[in-house]
């Protein structure tokens, strides 16, 4: 029973740190032996419970724990109950609203509603989003570990579609933890010239960031605070509805 009870808290132990840990941190943290946390992570990561980063070999939990967890978040119920917020979104607001997920690298428009104003969008549904230039993108990477974002944005093509646009790595991975402080994101003519757009992450159960949702609009539409201000609490409040959709209690 006891390497059944060490994987378990490995687990525990990896569930709240999305930053990762090392050996050597699992070692101190949960006192087991070294060379039982090296047969243990083994084991784990053969198979697929645990991951490791090539570039600093931190562990992190891997994705047959979503697959336990989270099996049913991606199936027809979970999908159409986010779809319906972001209709509401769009028919409240009169904006375009769309939602973003990660498909492995690529961040991928899984639904969308257009808006009643006009709009010339680079959006549309199957598009992959720029991981540079996207808010929806954005607060996506926010919610990896740093390492993860920075492998992600090293492989990418990083676009310059506007001249606002953040076109390094470094320059996003520079505002990565202010979005996830704030808990939005906001791309004012990066993406599209004369649209503004705004971008919350949606959570699972397990407090996995599994979509984004974005309003976007005519920047003039946004010229005011008072405008920026309503559309982000609309954003972050539809944000909050879909994560409790999909099981997820703040402060958990």
């Amino acid at each position: 029973m006891q390497p059944v009870v060490r994987a378990l808290q490995v687990l525990q132990a990896l569930s709240s740190r999305p930053d990762g840990m090392t050996l050597q941190e699992l070692h101190l943290a949960l006192d087991i032996p070294l060379g039982s946390m090296h047969r243990i992570l083994a084991v784990l990561r053969e198979q697929r419970f645990v991951s490791r980063s090539p570039i600093d070999l931190r562990y992190f939990l891997g994705p047959a724990v979503r697959d336990l967890t989270e099996r049913n978040v991606s199936g027809a119920g979970g999908m159409q109950s986010l779809t319906t917020v972001v209709r509401e979104l769009s028919q409240a607001t009169g904006e375009t609203v769309f939602l973003t997920e990660l498909h492995g690298s690529e961040a991928v428009c899984v639904s969308l509603v257009e808006g009643t104003y006009p709009l010339r969008l680079f959006v549309r549904l199957g598009q992959v989003m720029p991981l540079n230039a996207a808010a929806a993108a954005r607060v996506l990477l926010a919610h990896l570990p740093t390492a993860v974002a920075a492998e992600l944005l090293g492989a990418s093509v990083l676009g310059e579609f506007t001249p606002a646009s953040p076109h390094t790595a470094e320059s996003v991975l520079e505002r990565l933890p202010v979005i996830r402080e704030r808990g939005y994101d906001i791309a004012a003519d990066e993406l599209d010239e004369g649209v503004w757009a705004v971008a919350a992450p949606v959570f699972t159960s397990t407090g996995r960031a599994t979509a984004s949702v974005t309003l976007a609009g005519s920047s003039g539409r946004f010229a005011t605070e008072a405008a920026r201000s309503a559309a982000i609490r609309s954003v972050t409040g539809a944000a909050a509805r879909m994560s409790a959709h999909l099981g997820w209690t703040p402060g958990e």
